[in-house]
């Protein structure tokens, strides 16, 4: 009898140690297709990066790094961004498993009905005065680098100049600060609040917005100001020569104007990163844990598709000497990280994603068509309040009773050449994509998809995105970790299913985020086993 009884008590303790053993294989997040516990994520966006391009650049480039990564990861060839194809909305997506439905978040430079003007006329001309909050509602809202202190240093001169921010009437007219714009958390909250130490690097000092609501998302946030002044650069800790003194002189403006300039300032950045994975801040003043989920964007192939003389050759996605050349930095800046990686005997904990915040429009240089001349507001008239146009239009109107009398004057055959109109979404059409803009003040009234090719601008760029075509939306996605086997998926997937894979691979419930709860976005399909789907 004390035989049986012990051996059912041992049955019963191995019982209850099954079951808390699954419990925390399942709180962990391992995935049983490789047996590596994942400890930290590397998301990175090459902003303008298609599908398309990896395909190609793997085929020319078989022992390049991009290679190496698609090799031992899934490839998600059917890949969208956000609508619209911003940096603002699709860096939303990837970090919030949202759309501009719940982020808020349509364009870095956009308008809100609510808020009162910035104390101070911005740098890129938003009007604004003392005087105007409270009693004026509705303004336009720059969160780029017109928030800076200086917007010609590369540290914005200080970061976010409080003046140059829309106000809240409704809260004794204090300025609003691109984090608190943001409606929902972020996976750096989520992470953060688990303990997990976080980094996030970007384009201007006004990504810290990366931190939430809260504003208590991102332990260690690094934002250079991308429309800066080119000057030489000395990375500390790293010996870039060639970045010591400036590249292309013959093109300072700021970083943007040159496919040469912009590889530094990119490598200022990739330097940071590195520095995080050596165990430091990303400016190598002190020690830090390497981050659980840290990453940066890339702006060199973003550059080498828009400038004159650069971007594709063909509609196949052939790239110019110019282009190719950034694939290729990019690549050599990958392999620097994953050498970082292995150095710190990290590398087969690390999933790396690369992935795009937007792709770029047109492909086929040939269907290149520039509209200047101030449309569109030209053709609508006095009933705009607003708009922000680069290869597709979001417009705000004077007043919402407006907008079928606007669509009336857009639909007519002439203005719809002159904009290059292929679809117009207002009133039912738009709500039934968005927030209805009766309902949301930060909704456009009208959104103009244009025909691939057409760009807003009276200069000599070749591209551009935020607009609604293939080529802004079809975007680069692999999810790549040592052990993993090659794959490929070709169902429909989109950035914000990103965000809560990124949780659950870290052992976090992905509905911790506001955005995953509200649109009930699902988990990249084949990366998890069936069974933890």
């Amino acid at each position: 009898m004390r035989f049986l009884k012990s051996l059912s008590l041992f049955l019963s303790a191995a019982v209850l140690l099954l079951g808390l053993t699954l419990q925390v294989h399942a709180a962990t997040g391992e995935r049983e297709n490789d047996g590596h516990r994942v400890k930290h994520v590397l998301l990175i966006s090459v902003d303008g990066m298609h599908a398309l391009d990896l395909t190609n650049y793997v085929i020319s480039h078989p022992n390049s790094t991009f290679a190496h990564l698609r090799a031992h990861g899934i490839t998600y060839t059917n890949a969208a961004t956000s609508q619209p194809s911003d940096s603002f909305p699709g860096l939303a997506a990837l970090i919030t498993g949202g759309s501009p439905i719940t982020t808020g978040l349509w364009y870095d430079v956009s308008y809100n009905r609510k808020l009162s003007p910035p104390a101070k006329t911005t740098p890129n001309g938003i009007p604004g005065g003392a005087n105007l909050c409270p009693g004026t509602v509705g303004t336009g809202l720059e969160f780029d680098e017109a928030s800076d202190f200086d917007l010609t240093r590369i540290d914005g001169g200080g970061g976010i100049n409080p003046d140059f921010l829309p106000r809240d009437p409704n809260n004794g007219c204090k300025p609003v600060f691109p984090h608190q714009y943001l409606r929902v958390n972020t996976i750096f909250n989520v992470a953060r609040s688990a303990g997990l130490y976080t980094a996030w690097i970007d384009k201007h000092p006004a990504y810290e917005w990366v931190n939430g609501p809260s504003n208590h998302g991102v332990n260690d946030f690094f934002g250079p100001e991308i429309n800066s002044a080119v000057v030489p650069l000395n990375t500390p800790g790293f010996d870039v020569p060639r970045c010591h003194t400036v590249p292309d002189p013959a093109h300072t403006a700021d970083w943007t104007t040159s496919i040469l300039n912009i590889t530094c300032y990119d490598e200022l950045k990739v330097n940071s990163v590195i520095s995080q994975i050596d165990g430091f801040t990303h400016d190598r003043s002190s020690r830090a844990p390497i981050p659980a989920i840290f990453g940066m964007n890339f702006q060199a192939v973003s550059v080498g598709q828009k400038l004159k003389g650069n971007g594709y050759k063909d509609v196949l996605g052939t790239p110019t000497a110019g282009l190719e050349s950034e694939f290729d930095f990019v690549d050599q800046s990958l392999g620097r990280m994953v050498s970082a990686l292995k150095k710190q005997d990290v590398f087969d904990s690390t999933l790396i994603i690369i992935g795009a915040k937007h792709g770029q429009s047109p492909i086929d240089v040939q269907k290149r068509v520039g509209i200047g001349n101030g449309e569109p507001q030209t053709t609508v008239g006095p009933a705009e309040a607003f708009d922000i146009s680069d290869d597709g239009s979001l417009i705000w109107l004077t007043d919402p009773a407006l907008t079928a009398s606007v669509v009336a004057n857009l639909s007519t055959t002439a203005n719809q050449q002159t904009l290059g109109i292929q679809e117009i979404f207002a009133l039912q059409s738009l709500a039934e994509k968005f927030n209805s803009p009766l309902q949301d003040e930060r909704t456009p009234d009208i959104i103009l998809k244009t025909n691939t090719g057409v760009i807003f601008t009276g200069g000599s760029k070749i591209a551009e995105h935020g607009g609604l075509n293939e080529d802004d939306l079809h975007v680069v996605l692999l999810l790549s970790q040592a052990g993993m086997e090659e794959k490929q998926v070709k169902i429909p997937v989109t950035n914000q299913q990103v965000a809560p894979t990124i949780l659950k691979v870290l052992g976090l419930d992905p509905k911790q985020l506001e955005a995953v709860r509200a649109e009930q976005t699902q988990v990249l399909p084949f990366f998890f086993d069936q069974d933890d789907e």
